[in-house]
C-alpha cells in the first residue's frame, strides 16, 4: 500500500495557518481543514493524532519562523543597544504581520483551551529571555542603565507591543470617536509609530548613559 503523501501534510498546515485566525480552536473542525487542503480527512487522522496535535503544529510552525527572524536580529552586528533596537522594531513587524493570530491566542487562551495554554506556557519564556538577554547585555557594556530586570521588560513590551495588540481591538470594536476612529492606524498600529516607540524607549534607556 503506498504511503500516504507528505504533501498532505504541508497542505493540512497550510490551511490550519489559514483558518485559525478565523476560527480559533473551537471552529477548525478536522473536515473543515481537510476541505480546505482538499484532501481526505482520513489524511488528517494519518499525520496529526487529534486535532490539538495538529493545532500544536500549525501554532508552533508559525512560531518557529518568527523565532528564527528575532534570534537572527539579536545576533546581527554592533552593540546590544542597537540589536536591541532591530528586535523590537521586528516585533512590531511581526505583531502587525500576525495580529489576527495573535488576537485569535487571546480569546482561546481567555477560554482556556488546552492546546493554546500549553503552546504560550512553552514558548513565551523564550523570546522574553532572547529580549531580556540582549537588554542585560547592554546594561552590561554600559550603554543603557540599570533597571530591575522584569520592571524593565514591562516597560519596553508596554510602549511596543501593547499598543499594536490594543490598536488591533479598538480597530475591531469601531470606535464613533473621530479622533480614535481616523488615528488608531498611523499613531498606533503602523510601521512608523512603532518605529517612532522604539526610539522613545531606547532613549528612555540611555538616560544617564554614554552609549557605544
Amino acid at each position: 500500500m503506498p504511503r500516504p503523501s507528505s504533501q498532505a501534510d504541508q497542505a493540512l498546515l497550510s490551511s490550519g495557518r489559514a483558518l485559525y485566525p478565523l476560527a480559533g480552536c473551537a471552529g477548525l473542525s478536522v473536515r473543515r481543514v481537510a476541505e480546505h487542503a482538499g484532501v481526505q480527512p482520513g489524511l488528517f487522522h494519518y499525520h496529526f493524532r487529534n486535532k490539538n496535535a495538529f493545532l500544536a503544529a500549525v501554532l508552533q510552525g508559525l512560531y518557529e519562523d518568527a523565532f528564527a527572524a528575532l534570534s537572527a536580529a539579536a545576533a546581527g552586528p554592533g552593540p546590544a543597544v542597537a540589536r536591541l533596537g532591530a528586535v523590537l522594531r521586528l516585533v512590531g513587524d511581526l505583531l502587525r504581520e500576525h495580529g489576527a493570530v495573535i488576537g485569535r491566542l487571546v480569546i482561546d487562551l481567555a477560554q482556556g483551551e488546552p492546546a493554546v495554554a500549553d503552546f504560550v506556557r512553552a514558548n513565551a519564556p523564550r523570546h522574553l529571555a532572547l529580549l531580556a538577554g540582549l537588554m542585560d547585555e547592554a546594561e552590561r557594556a554600559g550603554q543603557i542603565r540599570p533597571m530591575p530586570p522584569l520592571q524593565r521588560m514591562a516597560f519596553v513590551m508596554g510602549a511596543v507591543a501593547a499598543p499594536l495588540i490594543v490598536g488591533r481591538g479598538l480597530q475591531a470594536l469601531q470606535p464613533e470617536h473621530p479622533l480614535l476612529a481616523d488615528r488608531i492606524g498611523p499613531d498606533m498600529l503602523s510601521a512608523d509609530a512603532t518605529s517612532a516607540r522604539v526610539d522613545l524607549v531606547l532613549t528612555a534607556l540611555r538616560q544617564g548613559k554614554e552609549c557605544a
